[in-house]
């Protein structure tokens, strides 16, 4: 598709955080108003949960709404849009998926190659989003902030004066041995921070090149041996599901910290609680858990005077949303252009 053809139609599939809004001004920005229509399409999430849709994961669940949307469509841009092999093969004159996420986990993507669909996606959008909530999370952690919150604003109690005691009072980050599994766009982010705030850093990242900004250690049980506090920054994989379990847990200094603002799987949700009740964590601090939804029946919900919860809130910050918009609507005005596109799969 190039300038000289006719304007092309673009399906702006947004949701309640990436308005389908933000998509289609930003679109119009990229690639010039006159050269795109632009049908804009609102999904649930996050006031509906996302989840597998057919053979893609993390999804909303909008196979036929995407599909009604599409038709004549040439462009798609989304975030949760479930790219599945039926909407694919529904839309014959799809030729472009642009996904406002980190990943394109939404796309079939040997489907999308089969069909001859390019699918591009936004990677660092929520990097600096989701870094400074770790460091609000780690913080919350090892003070109690929530705990003491809920005592004086929810239950008008002043027992959590208490905090102040030699015995319950908190860690401080200054001086403190912190350890982040993952140096990325986020774990990086979170090194500089932490070492404004007088931590020693110490990572753990087989696959990072370049300079650390902390101390680099060669295996995971060396970074968990010497760490009083762990983040985690890793992508869950094949190879890194289950990373830290009752072994890993094992390592760390007793009462120790987890903090985890990637993905739930990466910890064995299960023994993270036994730790938690023995004593060996004295705390953790999680946005991301095995299950989303968190169920109700989960053993977490019964030990909130020593765990920080949040919704998967990491990434929630206007500026994301606005990033994201920008960063697909970008890959749209390279493909109008015939210019190389920048973050391709396909």
């Amino acid at each position: 598709m190039t300038y000289e053809q006719t304007y092309v139609r673009v399906v702006a599939a947004g949701d309640h955080f990436v308005l389908p809004g933000l998509i289609g001004t930003a679109v119009r920005v990229a690639a010039g108003e006159q050269h795109v229509q632009i049908r804009e399409l609102t999904l649930g999430w996050p006031l509906e949960p996302f989840g597998p849709v057919a053979e893609v994961d993390e999804a909303s669940d909008a196979e036929d709404e995407l599909i009604a949307a599409l038709a004549g469509s040439q462009v798609l841009v989304t975030q949760m849009g479930p790219v599945t092999e039926r909407v694919l093969a529904a839309c014959p004159q799809l030729r472009l998926v642009v996904v406002c996420r980190g990943g394109p986990v939404n796309v079939n993507l040997d489907a999308a190659k089969a069909h001859d669909v390019r699918v591009c996606y936004a990677p660092g959008r929520n990097a600096a989003a989701t870094a400074e909530f770790t460091v609000g999370m780690l913080l919350a952690a090892l003070r109690r902030i929530p705990q003491a919150n809920d005592l004086l604003a929810g239950r008008h109690s002043w027992e959590g004066a208490g905090y102040y005691t030699y015995e319950h009072a908190g860690l401080e980050l200054e001086g403190l041995p912190v350890g982040l599994i993952g140096y990325g766009a986020v774990g990086s982010r979170v090194a500089r921070v932490l070492h404004a705030f007088g931590a020693h850093v110490v990572v753990y990242d087989p696959y990072a090149r370049g300079e650390i900004d902390g101390l680099r250690v060669s295996s995971l049980d060396e970074l968990l041996r010497r760490s009083r506090v762990v983040t985690l920054h890793a992508r869950l994989t094949a190879e890194t599901r289950g990373l830290i379990g009752a072994r890993e847990l094992g390592l760390l200094p007793r009462g120790a910290v987890l903090v985890n603002v990637a993905r739930g799987p990466l910890v064995d949700e299960g023994a993270l609680c036994d730790a938690l009740e023995s004593g060996q964590l004295s705390a953790a601090a999680l946005d991301t858990y095995e299950r989303e939804p968190l169920p109700p029946d989960a053993r977490l919900f019964g030990l909130t005077d020593r765990v920080v919860l949040t919704p998967h809130l990491g990434g929630a910050s206007r500026a994301v949303a606005e990033k994201a918009a920008r960063i697909a609507a970008a890959e749209v005005g390279r493909w109008l252009r015939g210019e190389p596109l920048a973050h391709c799969l396909t």
